[in-house]
């Protein structure tokens, strides 16, 4: 999308360039002129510059959060078995009295 609008300013200051060139300003010198399209073309570089680094940050920010969708998928798989387990292994209400932990000792011996 930031390249779509960078060529589109591009486009728009070429055409800036035509028009000045073509039809000339009676306010302004033919030097004075050349200087701001001069001056154009520097903020233009540093637009392109900074959409290119702002890329390189993207591309770097969008590879962390793939790799933190990745270990949060992982987290919420393990804490998801480990709350199973926890549940399986809660003793009901007769299987917490004495008589019953008793009776499950024999069955186990």
């Amino acid at each position: 999308e930031l390249e779509n609008q960078l060529t589109a300013k591009s486009k728009t200051l070429d055409e800036l360039k035509q028009s000045l060139a073509s039809n000339g300003s009676a306010e302004q010198t033919p030097e004075a002129q050349s200087l701001r399209i001069a001056e154009l073309c520097e903020m233009k570089d540093s637009i392109v510059n900074q959409v290119a680094q702002l890329k390189t940050s993207m591309e770097s920010i969008l590879e962390q959060w793939r790799a933190y969708d990745e270990i949060y998928a992982e987290v919420s798989l393990m804490t998801t078995r480990y709350l199973y387990c926890i549940n399986q292994c809660k003793p009901s209400g007769e299987e917490a009295s004495l008589e019953a932990l008793k009776k499950q000792v024999k069955t186990l011996q």
